[in-house]
Formats: C-alpha cells, sequence, structure tokens
C-alpha cells in the first residue's frame, strides 16, 4: 500500500487533491453561514431553505454536467465551477439579506456541480480499476481535510472578526483553486460521448431505481441534516468550539479510509456499506438523546456527546463515499459513466436537501427533539434497506420494467 501512495502523491493525482482541498476548503466554512442567517433574524425554517437551494441547484445541474462533460473536458469544468465559486463567495461580503444569500447559495450549488463531477471523473481515468475504491477513498482526504480545518479556522475568524472575516477568507481560498485547475489538463480527450438526449434523459431515470442510490440518498439525508442543523442546535445548549465537531469527523472519516481503504477493494463495496450505514444510525441516535436528555442549564458536558456524533458520522462517511461510488462505477458501461456520476452525486444532493428542508421544519414547528428522533428512524430504515445488497449485479428498488 505504501508504495502506490507514494506514486499518487506527485503528478496530476496529487495536483487534483491540493485542487479540490482549496475547493472545498471555500465551501465548507459555509457550514456556520446558519449561524449568520441567525444573526440577520432567520429561523431554522429559514436556514433549511436557504441551504437546501445549494443542494436543489445541484440536483438540476449535476446530470446536465454528466451528459456534457465527455464532450466538454473534464479540465473545462473544474476551471468553470472554481470560477464561479469565487465570484459568488466574494458576493457574500456585500450581501446581508436572506434572500441574497439564497441565491448566492444557489449559484455555489452551480459551482459545486461543475467542479465535482469533472474533478471525481478526472480522478476515475487516472486510477487503475482495481484500486480504484482504494485511491477515491485517499483522494477524498483532499476534502476531508478541508472538513475539519475550515469549519475551525471559519469559526476562530467569526468569533475575532466577524463573518466578513470568514467570507474573505473563502474567496482566497476558491481563487486557489481556480488557479490549481487552470494548471490542469485532460487525462483523455474531449468528444467522446454524447450531449443531452431524451435516452439520456431516460438511463438517468432508470438508474433512479438502484438500491446504491437510495442508499447515496439516505446517506445524503443524514448527512445534510446534520451539517445544516448541528449549529444552531449547538448554539441553543450553549456550546463554543464547534468545530471540534468537524475536526472529529473529519479525522474519523481519513483514519478508517488510511487503515482500512483497501477493504473496499478486497472484500467489495457490500462488506463496508452495511456496516457504515450503521454507525450512522449510532449518529443521529446520539443527537437524537443529547437533545432528549441534556438541557442548556444542566451540567452535564455537551461538547463530548456532539464530538461523538461527529466521529460516529465521520467515521460512516470514510466508507460510504467511496464503497458507493466505486459500487456505481463497477456496475455502469464507461460510455454511461459520467452521466451516471452527475445521477449519482445528485441523489446525495436531493438528500442534502430534502433533510435541509424537511428538518427545518420540524425543528422550528417542533423542535430538535422530534427532528433528531425522526432522523434516526430514516437512518435506520436505510440500514436496514441495506442489507439487501448482494455481491454481483446491482439490485434495483423496484423490478425491471
Amino acid at each position: 500500500m505504501i508504495p502506490a501512495l507514494v506514486a499518487m502523491v506527485s503528478g496530476p493525482f496529487a495536483w487534483a487533491m491540493v485542487t479540490a482541498f482549496f475547493f472545498f476548503g471555500s465551501l465548507n466554512g459555509f457550514v456556520l453561514l446558519p449561524l449568520y442567517i441567525h444573526q440577520l433574524g432567520g429561523t431554522e425554517a429559514s436556514i433549511g431553505m436557504v441551504q437546501g437551494i445549494y443542494s436543489g441547484t445541484g440536483i438540476i445541474c449535476q446530470p446536465l454536467v454528466g451528459a456534457w462533460i465527455d464532450r466538454l473536458g473534464r479540465r473545462t469544468f473544474m476551471l468553470l465551477g472554481a470560477s464561479i465559486l469565487t465570484a459568488a463567495t466574494a458576493a457574500f461580503m456585500v450581501t446581508s439579506s436572506i434572500p441574497g444569500l439564497a441565491i448566492l447559495r444557489a449559484v455555489h450549488g452551480m459551482a459545486f456541480s461543475a467542479f465535482f463531477v469533472a474533478n471525481y471523473l478526472y480522478v476515475v481515468d487516472l486510477v487503475p480499476p482495481a484500486r480504484r475504491g482504494w485511491a477515491l477513498g485517499i483522494f477524498g482526504l483532499s476534502g476531508l481535510i478541508s472538513t475539519s480545518l475550515a469549519p475551525l479556522f471559519g469559526e476562530f475568524l467569526v468569533r475575532h472578526w466577524g463573518f466578513k472575516a470568514l467570507f474573505a477568507f473563502s474567496t482566497l481560498l476558491a481563487m486557489a483553486a481556480t488557479a490549481g485547475a487552470e494548471r490542469m489538463r485532460d487525462v483523455r480527450p474531449p468528444a467522446l460521448g454524447v450531449g443531452t438526449t431524451v435516452d439520456v434523459f431516460r438511463d438517468s431515470v432508470r438508474e433512479l431505481w438502484r438500491l446504491h442510490m437510495g442508499l447515496m440518498f439516505c446517506f445524503g439525508l443524514g448527512t445534510g441534516t446534520i451539517f445544516t442543523f448541528l449549529p444552531t442546535f449547538a448554539e441553543a445548549l450553549g456550546v463554543r468550539g464547534l468545530g471540534l465537531f468537524y475536526t472529529a469527523y473529519a479525522v474519523a472519516a481519513m483514519l478508517v479510509r488510511l487503515v482500512g481503504g483497501q477493504l473496499i477493494d478486497l472484500r467489495g463495496p457490500r462488506a463496508v456499506i452495511i456496516p457504515s450505514m450503521f454507525v450512522q444510525v449510532g449518529a443521529g441516535l446520539t443527537l437524537a438523546l443529547v437533545a432528549i436528555f441534556i438541557s442548556p442549564t444542566g451540567h452535564v458536558p455537551v461538547l463530548p456527546f456532539l464530538f461523538l456524533a461527529g466521529f460516529l458520522a465521520g467515521g460512516a462517511h470514510g466508507f460510504l463515499y467511496p464503497a458507493l461510488s466505486a459500487l456505481l462505477v463497477d456496475v455502469t458501461p464507461d460510455n454511461r459513466r459520467a452521466r451516471a456520476v452527475g445521477t449519482f452525486s445528485s441523489v446525495f444532493l436531493l438528500g442534502n436537501a430534502s433533510g435541509a428542508v424537511a428538518f427545518g421544519y420540524v425543528a422550528h414547528g417542533l423542535g430538535y427533539r422530534a427532528m433528531w428522533s425522526g432522523l434516526t428512524v430514516l437512518l435506520l430504515l436505510g440500514f436496514l434497506s441495506s442489507l439487501r445488497l448482494r455481491v454481483g449485479a446491482p439490485t434495483t428498488l423496484v423490478p425491471a420494467a
């Protein structure tokens, strides 16, 4: 494993990781945006809508990106996404209305869609199929490291200089990502696929009924809800140092990929997907128990439980994303891969958006106890569904037509 890792930390693979680190570092600072919306007078419902619009835009854009990316090239979309991110993030410094924030988050969704699908496929082009699950897990460390650092440093900036400082810092990171994307070159030539057609749309709809798509939706539902409402939940409990949750999340995800990343290739995706879905249930249950039994005026320290929830959720993430991604790539023909990746990522964002919007209203109307409890029940249903995964051909959710 070590020689292969050394070989990957140089050349195009390493440069792709560095560029992704800056891109996602810029985006990950916006996990603190719910606190800014609260500061502007917004409710949990407003927070859910603003954050949900980001994911909702990606749901629409990513299948379109997937349909065109072979024709125009990976580098084109990576550069486009990073450039859009730079402009939109800079605009946050002069925007202080909730509708304005929603519009800019929609633009963020466009930027993420263009960059992520292209960046992901660029890495798939670089690595051999036999090491695909492990390589995708290692590559994902770039986003996870930014997940651990950006909220931690962002919280420091907000506490000392306010949200404008956070937005300025995120803009600088986006500019660095743009510079990185400009230096990259396509591994394979463009114009290998087809554009958007009725058949492309039909294939995308058919893909939605695969079991791995349903599991990706459930995974996205959990991460979207946790990342959207944890800042305001912790604030309501009087917690400071929230960045430690994201640090625990990222550290756990990185540990499972570094220590057990080869399990996906050696044992198959199913061997890690099922237990990881169960661990994600544990993260939701931890937050539900905190909401039910711990009050802001009590003497029980909250931060250790949030740290535990972050560690569990991050550990699940560390295996789930590369395992589900490897499963998708393994069962998808090469000429349909770009479109399938776009649809797959859209399903994840659909889960994000559904969690942010639906549970925003639940939290606003019924409180965090009901919200975290409801999320835990849905994650448990996702785990039970994962037991249907079989080795070999992908399982369908309904009989094929």
